[in-house]
């Protein structure tokens, strides 16, 4: 007969994985954000920060205004770089 305290248990917990991180570890970039130009409307001439959306600029971006939220679209759909120009479409 096999010794019991030999024996591993199946149902043992390991240790969790660790949490995914909310941003890069530092000196790999920064955090995964774009700057957004806003080229005309209410918010002319301002930047503010979003999340890429498959690696890309967010097509639409909604916007805090003093009087309500303005949205924004691309300028043109293929900018490159940590910068997208963003032109006003209407206040939500």
């Amino acid at each position: 007969m096999a010794d019991r305290r030999s024996a591993k248990s199946w149902f043992a917990k390991g240790p969790e994985p660790a949490p995914p991180p909310d941003r890069e570890p530092p000196g790999t970039g920064g955090p995964r954000t774009i700057t957004a130009e806003l080229r005309d409307g209410p918010l002319k001439g301002r930047s503010v920060e979003a999340e890429p959306v498959e690696g890309r600029p967010p097509k639409t971006i909604d916007v805090p205004a003093e009087d309500g939220v303005c949205r924004y679209c691309l300028e043109q759909w293929e900018q490159s770089g940590q910068t997208a120009a963003y032109t006003f479409l209407y206040r939500v």
